[in-house]
């Protein structure tokens, strides 16, 4: 009896210490879930601060963002749903929408400072050529004629510079009034360009480009040929063909240049496609607007453009400039007598329709060189690039002299000022 009595006696403290070694586990086990749960969060705080934040910041900046995702993903998934994990994303949602607000006021700043400038230089650039237009068709002296020329050029080129900004901030270029021979257009943007005398051109076309397309295809391959005469050796040829093909006629221009990387070529394709937006705020430096130009002319007016080196003539690049046959116009031969039918297999849509005015015509002058002609309404639009006048060869006096009467031929143009896009749907 006294035996039983102490074991029950030792069984008692040992069932007591069991519950307690239970207990004692349970709150080590709590403990610990929460000191990882603890540094759990901790890791993620560090997480939002050291590469969420930064990322979003990054991509907002550089336009590599998802937009689906824009504030990216939880280091723990378990978190995700949890108060701490929607506070984070919360933080990260009100930094992105801060970010996008400042990057739309800061475009919208770029654009109107970029639009008030080319307004207010465009006029004074207008009068400066109509001035030095006027003393070549009126003076024959041959020294003045020479020294006269060069600022002429030159002042066309910061004209074109000019013309190209105001259109990739959504203003149009301007649109002849006449429809003119294509061989004319490509011969004007030739002429727009500082090394125009390294530029072959053929010298017979058959076809008509619309007038509503002029200006804007001018100033296109003015863009193209400039890139490429500035691109290769000095003393090497541009040369410009053209392809008549069943859907349109492509423009190919080769110059002799070193060609482009794989990463230049797919950019200058991204630009020249106009399907991308056009960001100043994010535009490289220095930056460079010519192709987002042409991009942007592209678009709105549907010819387009691409760059390749396998089939340029040289080993540099090629630009092909493809114009649909919606953009020709009927040959002045083959425009019927009036009361007849009008021929509709090239007749540009566009024709007749209210659009802006550009500045003048194209030819070539009997010495060979690319003309433009003189204005005659005014000292407004006319085609915009910057470069400095270069200074004339010794007895280029006669030549320049050519080149001033021939200009006399030209097709007659109007000159207005335009105070609103063409299409308020580009």
């Amino acid at each position: 009896m006294t035996s039983l009595i102490q074991d029950v006696l030792l069984c008692v403290p040992s069932a007591g210490f069991l519950a307690a070694s239970a207990v004692a586990v349970r709150y080590r086990g709590a403990q610990a879930s929460a000191l990882r749960q603890v540094a759990a969060r901790d890791e993620e705080a560090r997480h939002l601060a050291g590469t969420r934040l930064p990322a979003l910041v990054y991509a907002s900046q550089n336009g590599t963002g998802n937009s689906a995702s824009p504030t990216g993903t939880t280091l723990h998934q378990q978190l995700a749903k949890t108060e701490t994990g929607v506070a984070y994303r919360s933080v990260l949602e009100q930094v992105d929408a801060a970010l996008k607000a400042a990057e739309t006021r800061a475009e919208a700043s770029s654009r109107a400072a970029v639009q008030a400038t080319t307004s207010s230089l465009q006029p004074l650039v207008y009068e400066i050529q109509t001035a030095i237009t006027h003393l070549l068709a009126t003076q024959h002296d041959e020294e003045i004629l020479a020294r006269l020329q060069p600022l002429d050029h030159s002042a066309s080129q910061l004209a074109r510079r000019l013309q190209i900004l105001a259109v990739i901030t959504g203003k149009w270029p301007g649109r002849q009034r006449d429809d003119v021979p294509m061989l004319d257009a490509v011969r004007g943007g030739v002429s727009r360009i500082r090394d125009y005398l390294r530029v072959k051109v053929p010298r017979e076309f058959p076809y008509y480009l619309g007038s509503r397309f002029v200006e804007p295809l001018v100033l296109a391959l003015a863009e193209l040929l400039d890139n490429a005469a500035r691109h290769s050796a000095p003393r090497t040829p541009v040369e410009v063909s053209f392809v008549d093909a069943h859907q349109g006629i492509s423009i190919e221009i080769h110059d002799a240049g070193s060609g482009m990387t794989a990463e230049v070529r797919e950019e200058a394709a991204r630009r020249l496609s106009g399907q991308h937006p056009v960001q100043l705020t994010k535009l490289h430096t220095p930056p460079a607007f010519g192709h987002l130009g042409v991009g942007a002319l592209a678009r709105q007016y549907g010819f387009s453009v691409h760059l390749d080196q396998a089939h340029s003539v040289h080993g540099g690049t090629r630009a092909v400039v493809f114009v649909p046959r919606t953009m020709l116009a009927a040959s002045p031969a083959e425009t019927p007598a009036p009361g007849t039918s009008q021929p509709t297999h090239a007749a540009s849509p566009a024709v007749g329709h209210s659009q802006p005015v550009t500045n003048r015509g194209y030819q070539v002058t009997p010495d060979g060189l690319a003309a433009r002609g003189p204005r005659r309404g005014g000292p407004r639009h006319r085609a915009p690039e910057l470069a400095a006048p270069e200074p004339p060869p010794p007895g280029s006096g006669r030549g320049f002299a050519a080149f001033a009467q021939g200009t006399q031929s030209v097709h007659k143009t109007t000159t207005e000022t335009p105070t609103a896009p063409e299409e308020p749907t580009r």
